[in-house]
């Protein structure tokens, strides 16, 4: 048995991966006016298909980072785009919360099921 097809299917996958990807737009964000900085993103799709053909989460992650192309390079180097951050921030975090949302709801079913509910 795989890890894809466990009791939470993709879904514990795209969880770890959601959150992962969540510590790295948070980094960009802190970073948002230090010289030189490179804003950087993870793929989600990438790192999840790497995921699910056997790569961890954290390995998967790793290799899916990819650094961004500013519309608008600062002239400090620094490459954070305060407004494109905070939105992959709003719409992973919206992503984040619907995948848990499931995620609970499936153990809840599963709790009521062993308990004969």
């Amino acid at each position: 048995m795989t890890r894809m097809s466990g009791i939470f299917g993709i879904h514990g996958a795209a969880l770890e991966l959601r959150s992962q990807r969540m510590g790295v737009l948070t980094s960009n964000i802190a970073n948002a006016s230090t010289p030189g900085y490179k804003a950087r993103d993870i793929d989600f799709a990438a790192a999840l298909r790497l995921q699910i053909n056997g790569m961890t989460g954290q390995r998967a992650a790793v290799a899916a980072t990819r650094y961004r192309v500013p519309t608008m390079p600062a002239l400090d180097g620094n490459t954070v785009e305060l407004g494109a951050e905070q939105l992959a921030f709003a719409e992973n975090a919206v992503a984040y919360s619907a995948t848990l949302s499931f995620v609970q709801g499936r153990a809840e079913r599963l709790t009521r099921a062993i308990r004969g509910e």
